[in-house]
């Protein structure tokens, strides 16, 4: 019993509550700071001092100034542009990881917060089909412009940082414009205002327009982010403690799988897999090949159209052709479908149309390659993404007509994927680990092609006439299926260091 008058006893777990609440966090201190300001204006001088005072002057442009010292990690800056934007529930514009580095006895950790860029180079818009992305000549702000975007997402593909983000409700892709409206007012943008520790600000940087593209000075960028010199992007990140020598993403010993894209997965497949039969078909009197290698195509290019969240806009598709290999592909491959169609109902009565049909479908085909090989992601380079798209194409030409060099093209593919996913590297680590059901299938499906195909060679004099050919060329058809579910799903992620993604 206590003694009337005396206060209570406390535990120590009483007393260390009670601490906490008397704690003057930053977010504390900030939060204190605007319930104490009568009038909106008096606030104004400290964001004055986040943002330049005048606009860019012929050779800059605005950009992020991010202090290391100061984030905190607290992601103020990501509710801040969630709730001005209306951004919808699970989309955000800004995001915030993690760096550790150090050693055993000193460790290191750093939260980093990240946005757009504002690229003097900017991937996005370069590889954009529709031109739904724009540059201010004035700001250097890179915009994307909603009412023209058709929802393909290459530009999330062409962006290293995982910049601009899909939106399943709207069906097109947004990202941030450094709040341009507001910096247009003089005041300062919503991640900005929102800082507790006023760890970002905007400031002016150079852009060096000589040359033969614009490049800016990236020696303040991130340490373990992808190459700067790819888009040149903007953001400073600076520290007067500097950074320890050994710098890595928090999750870097933990990639995840990317996104399947099955309308791109059929799309690849398909398209690849009829050229080849084309090439072999087509001009031949063999019917059933021709019309495989038609229905295949239309079945392939069919399913593309499924993975744009606006299809009803993407006869827009052709403004890109200058710069983007999507828009390429979308041109030469819809030119591609009717020629070929043409050459299989006149049979012979053109013989040129059949090598014109295959010459264009190959074209396509090179497109539809260069489509990821121009993206700064290690699973997709040149000599990668040739053997397996090529090699699709090089079974589906051999197989009607010579079922062992086929068989032996395909070991050899089968060979090249099972080397890269033993590879010490991101999309090794997916292949071994949450991918190896799916590697196993693909494995078993193409040996059981080639076992096939071998059989085929030794027991049927005409392969083209037999059942056992078309048996192989299923069994081969659903191993390349998953062969290119597991090229997008084990590429390595295209993303700021230590951010999650799902």
């Amino acid at each position: 019993m206590i003694a009337p008058g005396k206060p209570p006893l406390l535990s120590l777990v009483d007393e260390l509550l009670a601490e906490q609440q008397s704690l003057q966090t930053p977010v504390a201190r900030f939060s204190e700071h605007h319930d104490n300001v009568q009038r909106t204006p008096d606030l104004e001088p400290v964001y004055r001092d986040l943002i330049p005072l005048s606009a860019p002057a012929p050779g800059e442009q605005y950009a992020f100034e991010v202090d290391l010292d100061s984030c905190s990690g607290c992601k103020a800056c990501v509710a801040g542009c969630h709730s001005l934007n209306g951004l919808d529930e699970e989309e955000t514009w800004r995001d915030v990881g993690l760096l550790t580095g150090g050693h055993e006895d000193l460790p290191w950790q750093q939260t980093v917060t990240s946005a757009c860029h504002h690229c003097a180079d900017p991937g996005c818009l370069n590889g954009c089909p529709v031109l739904a992305y724009e540059k201010d000549p004035a700001t250097g702000i890179v915009r994307h412009l909603d009412d023209q975007c058709i929802g393909c997402s290459y530009c999330i593909l062409k962006c290293p940082y995982d910049v601009p983000k899909y939106s399943e409700r709207l069906g097109i892709v947004r990202k941030c414009d450094m709040c341009h409206s507001r910096l247009a007012e003089g005041e300062a943008p919503a991640c900005v205002q929102s800082c507790p520790t006023h760890a970002i600000k905007i400031v002016k940087v150079a852009v060096d327009l000589d040359g033969d593209r614009p490049r800016v000075d990236t020696s303040d960028f991130l340490p373990g982010a992808p190459d700067a010199d790819f888009t040149q992007p903007t953001t400073r990140y600076v520290s007067r403690k500097g950074l320890p020598a050994e710098v890595r993403p928090a999750d870097a010993a933990n990639p995840q799988p990317q996104h399947a894209h099955w309308p791109l997965v059929i799309l690849l497949t398909f398209t690849q897999a009829a050229l080849g039969f084309s090439i072999t078909g087509l001009g031949s009197e063999s019917t059933l090949l021709n019309g495989v290698a038609l229905g295949l195509a239309a079945i392939g290019l069919s399913a593309s159209v499924a993975h744009l969240g606006r299809p009803m806009r993407a006869w827009r598709i052709f403004l890109g052709l200058r710069r983007s290999w999507l828009s390429r592909e979308a041109v030469i491959l819809g030119t591609w479908f009717p020629t070929l169609t043409g050459t299989v109902i006149l049979s012979g009565q053109f013989p040129l149309l059949a090598p014109v049909a295959a010459a264009i479908g190959l074209a396509g085909i090179v497109c539809s390659a260069m489509i990821y090989i121009d993206t700064p992601r290690q699973f997709w380079r040149a000599p990668a993404t040739a053997i397996r798209m090529g090699g699709t194409v090089l079974v589906g030409a051999l197989l009607p007509i010579a079922p062992l060099a086929a068989a032996t093209a395909l070991a050899a593919k089968l060979a090249f994927e099972f080397t890269q996913s033993r590879a010490d590297t991101p999309s090794g680590q997916l292949l071994r680990q949450a991918l190896k059901p799916a590697l196993h299938l693909r494995l078993a499906l193409g040996f059981t092609a080639v076992i096939t195909m071998s059989f085929v060679t030794i027991m049927v004099t005409k392969p083209i006439e037999s059942v056992a050919t078309w048996v192989a060329g299923v069994v081969w058809l659903a191993g390349e299926l998953v062969e290119r579910y597991l090229y997008f799903r084990a590429v390595d992620a295209a993303k700021m260091p230590g951010v999650q993604t799902g």
